[in-house]
């Protein structure tokens, strides 16, 4: 079973992998592909970010614990 530290280092990097390419393709489709892209994508993917980690770490256990109920060991 990994380790509380292995936990939270695979969940940050998931979930700004993730919200990284959910918010460049949202702010893409809403705004276009003007001069000012980087800076909205950025502010969009920081925000998006500080919301997914804390939720993902707290969500991912009782995630984890329902597949394991839904699908077996």
């Amino acid at each position: 079973m990994p380790s509380r530290k292995h936990h939270l280092t695979f969940t940050l990097i998931l979930t700004g992998f993730m919200t990284l390419i959910v918010a460049g393709i949202s702010v893409l489709r809403a705004n276009g592909l003007g001069p000012d892209y980087m800076p909205i994508w950025i502010s969009s993917w920081l925000f998006s970010w500080a919301i997914a980690f804390p939720t993902m770490a707290i969500a991912a256990p009782k995630v984890r614990k329902l597949t394991t109920q839904l699908v077996g060991a």
